[in-house]
């Protein structure tokens, strides 16, 4: 059953969100199957606590991120050179074991006349990782949601991040970073656009 919708957004008298009694006895049947008690006093209201998080780690299911380039400006005074935001935190989950992962992104594109606010860029990204994801495919929508938005000549994006699935379970490695970009247009393309860019980028 999908509950993202209107009909399961009921709130409490505090305005929080209510979270339907089969999400709830999922997450308890989790917790036991942990080996904890879902009814002891720590844990009572644990399994709302946790469809509240969820929908909210999830947001981005509920939104078009490409909605926040609809908005451009012409008036640059001439600018032709790149542009670019360093060093975006966020944080999303994967989708093989829905542990977190945590990061920074790069992401730069060279105009055709018209640039958009740089917080939207941020907002694009933040709208991609609240979805369950991999981190390949995150760069890659990213990249995909500027090019086809803004029609540039060119898209770079550069994501650096670790993954709860690899430092908290498995191999347990902390401190491994995880390197993926996108490169798309002129940054495709060109090799000297390319280096210039990833220079930019803090990267070689």
């Amino acid at each position: 059953m999908n509950y993202v919708n209107h009909e399961f957004e009921a709130r409490d008298e505090d305005g929080k969100l209510i979270v339907p009694e089969p999400v709830q006895e999922a997450i308890r049947t989790l917790l036991r199957w942990a080996g904890d008690d879902p009814e002891r006093e720590g844990l009572a209201d644990t399994p709302a606590r946790v469809g509240r998080a969820w929908r909210e780690y999830c947001a981005g299911y509920e939104e078009d991120p490409g909605i926040h380039l609809r908005r451009t400006f012409s008036e640059v005074a001439g600018y032709d050179e790149v542009v670019l935001l360093r060093d975006i935190p966020f944080q999303s989950h994967c989708e093989h074991h829905l542990a977190p992962i945590t990061g920074t992104a790069s992401i730069a594109y060279l105009p055709k006349n018209r640039v958009v606010g740089i917080s939207k860029l941020a907002r694009v990204l933040h709208g991609f990782a609240r979805r369950l994801q991999i981190q390949e495919r995150l760069t890659s929508e990213v990249a995909n949601c500027i090019w086809d938005n803004l029609q540039p000549h060119g898209v770079a994006v550069v994501i650096d991040a670790q993954h709860g699935c690899m430092t908290g379970r498995g191999v347990r490695t902390p401190g491994v970073g995880m390197v993926t970009s996108r490169m798309l247009g002129c940054f495709l393309e060109d090799d000297s656009s390319r280096k210039e860019v990833l220079s930019l980028m803090g990267r070689k």
